[in-house]
């Protein structure tokens, strides 16, 4: 059995084709520059190695069909046809308060995340452009959709409400939905099989740090609190993004800086974070190097990545009246040593106790990072989104 994941962005595809009987991934790849000069889809051959396609594509109806062609074509392709595509998983961002589980995508259920577009204008629109052109080119196939929000759909009202008159709520949907929570379910189911426990009885919290980051308060298996808001803005220091702000600083900017809504908007999601701190990078590689040669803002803008990292986690050791497991997953929080240690020295009040020649080690493998009589278990476990994805396809589908 073959199911295709889709995650079509606004200007990017990416894919993974899954043998599920064996949970193999046979391809996988994505476009980018959907739209503009220099656009090109870059895969996997079916033995790993990687290879460059150039091509024109104005819009993701010929991206997508470009990419089927890809895995049907006798040099690249692992399918000898598209019939073998049992069924396509898409990710879908913003559900809203309409979707708290994947769903089989019907008309009605497109017509419903039409309606949540206001919620998430870059990407609800280009992720129903791969439902439609699916339903296009394989209109005998079923599919089905994902929600980044879902997983958080189980937040209490206290934890999900912003702090501004009732009436906003009721009338615009403004509260607190959360962002990367396909991954956060994903590690938090993982962990516990890692760790060979029950999560219907343990006090986890999920770190999904990288270029975008936010962490998430699992209790007895349900969110109850996560980071990011009603946008993916809130919450952590990201790569380009601002994570908390006082209001008062945009409204003051807006003032000063002569800074429109959309101004606004630049500001908080894509010049801010590392990047704007550091004056250097949204990579935290690069700034490693800077660091290295004495750049003082690169140091101060990690200094308050990992800050409030650690800050996140004490509070969410709060709202759960403590916590058994500690998950890092994300390109940080699964490749960056200094990171992870820095976090785990803070919470030894805890009971942490960092095995530090396992972190020194781990990079990007599943890996229990404290010692064997650590009172909290922390443990990295890289994030698989996609296969997630392909798995509610498949059990909602009943394959």
């Amino acid at each position: 059995m073959k199911i295709l994941v889709l995650n079509c962005g606004s200007s990017s595809i990416k894919y993974k084709l899954f043998e599920m009987d064996s949970r193999e991934v046979i391809a996988q790849g994505g476009i980018e520059k959907i739209g503009l000069k220099g656009s090109f889809l870059k895969l996997k051959r079916p033995n790993g190695e990687s290879a460059i396609l150039e091509e024109d594509i104005a819009e993701h109806t010929k991206g997508i069909k470009f990419v089927l062609d890809t895995l049907t074509s006798p040099e690249y392709g692992c399918l000898s046809s598209l019939d073998e595509i049992t069924a396509v998983g898409h990710r879908i961002v913003h559900g809203g308060e309409k979707f708290n589980a994947s769903v089989l995508i019907t008309d009605e259920v497109i017509k419903e995340v039409e309606e949540c577009s206001d919620l998430a204008p870059l990407h609800n629109p280009a992720n129903l452009k791969g439902v439609h052109t699916i339903t296009k080119v394989l209109p005998k196939v079923p599919q089905v959709a994902v929600f980044d929000t879902a997983f958080h759909q189980t937040m209490p009202n206290y934890a999900f409400m912003y702090a501004i008159p009732y009436d906003l709520y009721e009338k615009y949907g403004i509260r607190r939905y959360g962002f990367h929570g396909t991954s956060h379910r994903y590690v938090a189911k993982r962990v516990c099989d890692i760790l060979e426990v029950d999560a219907n009885n343990k006090k986890i919290i999920t770190c999904h740090v990288g270029n975008g980051g936010s962490i998430t308060a699992v209790k007895n298996g349900k969110s109850i609190d996560t980071s990011m808001g009603l946008t993916p803005v809130e919450g952590l220091m990201m790569g380009t993004r601002s994570g908390d702000i006082d209001a008062g600083v945009l409204t003051f900017l807006m003032d000063k800086e002569n800074l429109d809504s959309q101004g606004v908007s630049d500001l908080v999601n894509k010049k801010s974070g590392l990047k704007g701190v550091s004056g250097v990078s949204s990579d935290m590689r690069e700034l490693d190097a800077a660091i290295e040669k004495g750049n003082e803002n690169a140091k101060l803008a990690q200094e308050m990545y990992f800050y409030r990292v650690t800050k996140y986690i004490g509070a969410y050791v709060a709202a759960m009246g403590g916590v058994d497991v500690i998950v890092f997953t994300g390109g940080v929080g699964e490749n960056h040593i200094r990171f992870r240690s820095s976090v785990c020295e803070k919470l030894a009040y805890l009971g942490v106790k960092i095995d530090e020649a396992v972190n020194q080690k781990t990079r990007g493998d599943e890996a229990i990072i404290t010692s064997d009589d650590s009172k909290v278990k922390v443990v990295v476990v890289p994030t698989d989104e996609e296969f997630m994805i392909a798995s509610d396809t498949r059990t909602i589908l009943g394959l």
